[in-house]
């Protein structure tokens, strides 16, 4: 196709979007949804991944976690609820036995429907968890650095103090204006000596990591209500490459602890970093499902629309039709003219729809805990999606068009 001729077609184009506004933004309406649900959905779905991902390296990439339940979400049945609990017994077996075993911390959260208030003084902190873990905690989970003061220590957990350390958020909630370290809080009726706040790490799905307070795994124990059946155990092994090892190690010594036979599968559940990254692509897989769904339905509507205006656009000029191929216009010329005015049109919608889908992934990064991400190979997409809509749409009307008898074309009124 000519330069000159290539002009020519898009001025047209344009000139009929122009002179038809109404009609033309109703059709490149479905383009723009369509393209506007691809850049948002998946900058806000890459965002998540971004985030999520960092912080799984964070906690370390060797992290072995050993469950009565699997991760995700808890269906409660016959089967889960016949499982056995893990028990600090537990724990002390997997140290003792499993020689390619570094360390192993626990965890195990106060029963939230307990209502187990968190008080410095006046100042109430209603949200923060309480959690009992034990001394191998930083060893095991980086993150979990003391920023001021010390970790709670194997002495603590053994003699069932009442000692703590609280997450930077936590910190700043019950002693706002002075320093922690040494101050006492309540946690329920029992008083407790804060001896460390542990360094920030600010906020991942809206959910906050620093509002939390740590407290000997034996303290929660003793004094507080609990469900067994949450206890968890986070170890790592001493090589990253022995990681299998260790696991099965592990799944040695709790096999043999519970007396599982020969055959039989296990009550609990191990993982790793890589199960929890599968679970999620799972989830975020049917985001995606969703997302294309929504926007198959957008382009869909918007290619019935172009396909619509072009038919209409075909018999309002005919008679021009019927000129051009008098004065020796192919067929070939009429049917690129009326593609490239498809074309044109589903393009402008999907640039439209890009731009509104960087606004969308702006707005939701400004105003929402949600990190959003406009990647290049969602911009290309949407750039490709309506390009080929334009094209498929399109077809019909152009070969229609190329293939009208001239001299009948001339006679149309």
């Amino acid at each position: 196709m000519k330069t000159s001729l290539f002009k020519e077609i898009i001025n047209m184009a344009f000139d009929s979007l122009r002179s038809h506004k109404l009609r033309s933004f109703l059709t490149l309406l479905g383009i723009m949804i369509g393209v506007t649900t691809v850049i948002g959905m998946v900058s806000v779905i890459q965002g998540l991944n971004k985030a999520f991902l960092s912080e799984l390296e964070a906690l370390g990439s060797d992290i072995i976690i050993i469950s009565k339940h699997k991760p995700g979400v808890r269906i409660t049945s016959d089967e889960e609820r016949k499982k056995k609990n893990l028990s600090l017994e537990d724990l002390e077996a997997i140290e003792r036995e499993c020689s390619l075993v570094k360390a192993v911390a626990v965890t195990l959260v106060v029963d939230p429907y307990s209502e187990t208030k968190i008080k410095s003084g006046n100042i109430q902190n209603l949200d923060a968890l309480v959690i009992g873990v034990n001394e191998k905690y930083p060893q095991v989970l980086s993150v979990y650095l003391p920023q001021k003061g010390r970790f709670i220590t194997s002495t603590d957990v053994r003699h069932t103090r009442r000692v703590c350390t609280l997450g930077y958020e936590a910190a700043e909630t019950l002693f706002p204006h002075t320093e922690p370290l040494g101050k006492e809080i309540r946690i329920g009726p029992e008083k407790f000596t804060v001896v460390g706040v542990l360094q920030k790490r600010g906020v991942i799905f809206g959910q906050s990591q620093d509002n939390f307070v740590n407290i000997p795994i034996t303290t929660l124990m003793k004094y507080y209500p609990y469900d067994l059946s949450n206890l968890e155990f986070i170890a790592i092994p001493s090589k990253h490459e022995m990681i299998d090892e260790a696991i099965e190690q592990i799944i040695n010594v709790l096999r043999k602890r519970r007396n599982i036979g020969f055959g039989e599968a296990n009550d609990f559940e191990i993982y790793t970093q890589e199960s929890i990254i599968s679970l999620y692509n799972q989830i975020t897989s049917a985001a995606y499902l969703v997302m294309v769904v929504i926007s198959s339905i957008g382009l869909l509507v918007g290619g019935i629309g172009v396909m619509n205006i072009m038919l209409v656009s075909v018999k309002e000029r005919t008679q021009e039709i019927g000129i051009r191929k008098a004065i020796g216009a192919r067929p070939s010329d009429i049917l690129k003219q009326f593609l490239a005015e498809a074309i044109f049109l589903t393009t402008t919608g999907g640039a439209v729809g890009i731009l509104a889908g960087y606004g969308i992934s702006f707005i939701v990064k400004l105003t929402t805990p949600l990190p959003a991400s406009v990647t290049m190979w969602s911009v290309v997409l949407g750039f490709l999606v309506s390009v080929s809509v334009g094209l498929f749409f399109g077809i019909f009307p152009a070969q229609k068009a190329s293939r009208l008898d001239p001299i009948i074309a001339l006679r149309y009124e």
